[in-house]
């Protein structure tokens, strides 16, 4: 895996989650912005996604790649489940959502390092 990618990934992350928490301090839904926040962490995890593709075409083998590709396609299907719920689900609990969905993008990045480096 690409650390500098997966380091955006996660600061992206946490900076989405971290305004999405914001919201929910003050009782507000998720907004369209923080919606476009999502997509450009969707946007990162594709070219992670593509990255690690090609890392494991060109050679640089891995033990166990279904695993791997578990988690990838998991991840990648989080935030825009997330930004559904979020925006169908017009209160508070649209930023709960999005919290928790960044969190879960977070985790998820720190196993695929740990599957990486096995």
């Amino acid at each position: 895996m690409l650390t500098p990618l997966t380091v955006l990934v996660v600061a992206a992350s946490s900076a989405l989650g971290l305004w999405a928490a914001w919201f929910v301090l003050r009782d507000r839904a998720v907004i369209l912005k923080q919606l476009w926040g999502a997509a450009v962490v969707e946007g990162l995890l594709l070219l992670q996604t593509i990255a690690a593709a090609v890392l494991l075409v060109t050679g640089d083998g891995h033990s166990d790649v279904g695993e791997l590709w578990g988690y990838l396609v998991t991840v990648l299907l989080i935030l825009p489940f997330a930004a559904a719920w979020a925006f169908a689900e017009r209160s508070r609990w649209s930023s709960v959502v999005m919290v928790l969905a960044a969190v879960t993008v977070i985790f998820l990045e720190y196993r695929l390092v740990q599957i990486w480096e096995r």
